[in-house]
């Protein structure tokens, strides 16, 4: 078992200290209410009709319980790399690789979907043909990885003005909403009626999608080594966070179905757009179109930073290129990171097949998620003090993990487990290569190669020059005691 100790101090060093509760929380509300909540809605009422409310709740239900398993899993390493050092932790480098490589590639794709969704909205206000879009595409994208290179306080900053600004539209639209609801009980009546009337069958599925609205938790544990005493602020930002989160999230949607037809929405790729326009007209729909490009900019700031955090973590144990580990001489944040994954977040976003990204990225989170949760049975093992619920919080996260895995397409199945496969030759191509070099050294010298092939008694007159070279040990032996 190896346990990532000797990095401790260089992480220090080299990643500046400077975020505290309130910022981290804000990352993670950040992170979670952003594209998703903007577009989740009309994707699941496709699926489910109205009956897509109870699907929110199971999914905030699942994304509670991996979210419990990473602030237990951050108790015990509060270090830099989130899940990808909780693995590595728990097993060994190579899990830890896996662990990280999957979860890397699940929030390369989910950058591209905050730029796709970014454009969408956009052309609520402004119409846009293609080299615009991707024009704005380009922008939007390195526009936020600046900001992040020039320092992760500066994006904390910029995290905590857009999570407020991001919240004040949806607080309009929800109080708009239960403010009709009271006065006009008919209209949500009517809209929810009937609560499934496509059935069941595609309830996996939704859950899928809805619960990669609620994934982005765990990138409030990757700046680890950023956070001002992260045993203490880390899984207190992950709870409070959660908390906000599903309030918002479960109100939101309840006016969303409630106001509109569940029909119309499947329809829209502007789901609250539409249930403003029917709320508040107009003005509400324009006020909720800007909410969304901020509430959009703010998920993709924070996951911009999350994300460089894990390729720098995996980078400096040599299981990613070094470039993902320079850090600016004057900025101290890992900017070559920053730039590859904004090229690579960049490229994904000129497809724009927003479900298909949403289903991936959930199928390789979950397989990330599910090692996260394994390695807590180890991890709570070393406890200094016994956390409430962390014997059965990882067995139920195991759960979670398996149906969302079950509930992915069958394309997402191959394709993402090929890609996991594929981790395995660049694992063995930027593994640490000390070892290896300690050992080719050994392997061709006169020494070791004598006394291999002396070893080695199935070769040819094996067996005669062992004899001969025990005849040599003791003639040696003989003239120095002479």
């Amino acid at each position: 078992m190896l346990i990532l100790t000797s990095y401790d101090n260089y992480y220090t060093m080299r990643l500046k200290r400077n975020l505290g509760f309130f910022d981290l929380t804000a990352i993670i509300i950040g992170s979670i209410v952003g594209a998703d909540i903007y577009i989740a809605s009309s994707l699941s009422a496709g699926l489910l009709g109205p009956f897509s409310i109870i699907a929110w709740v199971v999914a905030g239900i699942f994304a509670t319980i991996i979210a419990l398993v990473f602030a237990y899993c951050s108790y015990y390493v509060p270090r830099v790399g989130g899940p990808f050092a909780y693995v590595t932790t728990a097993f060994d480098k190579f899990w830890g690789f896996l662990t990280g490589w999957s979860l890397w590639i699940a929030e390369m794709m989910a950058l591209a979907v905050f730029a796709i969704v970014f454009v969408n909205y956009l052309q609520y206000f402004i119409p846009l043909d293609f080299p615009l879009q991707v024009a704005v595409k380009f922008l939007f994208m390195f526009g936020l990885t600046l900001v992040n290179i020039i320092g992760v306080r500066a994006a904390g900053r910029l995290n905590d003005a857009l999570t407020l600004l991001k919240m004040l539209p949806l607080l309009l639209l929800i109080v708009a909403g239960f403010a009709l609801f009271i006065f006009n009980p008919a209209v949500p009546a009517g809209n929810y009626t009937p609560l499934a009337p496509l059935g069941l069958g595609g309830f996996g599925a939704a859950v899928v999608l809805i619960f990669w609205a609620y994934a982005g938790f765990e990138l409030g544990t990757l700046p680890a080594s950023e956070v001002r005493n992260p045993k203490k602020n880390i899984h207190r930002a992950i709870i409070t966070g959660m908390a906000i989160v599903m309030l918002f999230y479960l109100a939101t949607n309840f006016v969303v179905y409630g106001t509109v037809s569940w029909s119309d929405l499947a329809g829209t790729s502007t789901p609250l757009i539409l249930s403003a326009t029917a709320l508040l007209g107009i003005a509400g729909a324009a006020i909720i179109g800007i909410g969304a490009l901020i509430s959009v900019s703010g998920s993709d700031e924070a996951g911009v930073l999350g994300t460089a955090r894990l390729s720098y973590a995996m980078s400096i144990d040599g299981l990613f290129p070094k470039i993902f580990s320079k850090v600016h001489p004057k900025y101290g944040t890992p900017y070559m990171a920053l730039v590859i994954q904004g090229a690579i977040g960049f490229g994904l976003s000129l497809y724009s097949g927003i479900a298909g990204l949403i289903s991936f990225s959930v199928f390789n989170m979950a397989f990330a998620f599910l090692l996260t949760c394994i390695s807590l049975l180890l991890l709570k093992k070393r406890a200094v003090k016994t956390l409430h619920g962390q014997n059965i919080v990882p067995w139920l996260g195991i759960a979670v993990c398996l149906y969302l895995l079950y509930s992915t397409t069958m394309f997402d199945k191959f394709i993402g487990t090929a890609l996991i496969v594929i981790g395995i030759p660049i694992y063995v191509m930027f593994s640490p290569k000390a070892d290896i070099h300690h050992l080719k050294k050994l392997f061709v010298s006169e020494e070791s190669v004598f006394t291999r092939h002396i070893e080695h008694k199935e070769k040819f007159l094996a067996h005669f020059i062992l004899l001969l070279h025990r005849l040599y040990r003791r003639l040696k032996k003989a003239e120095m005691e002479i």
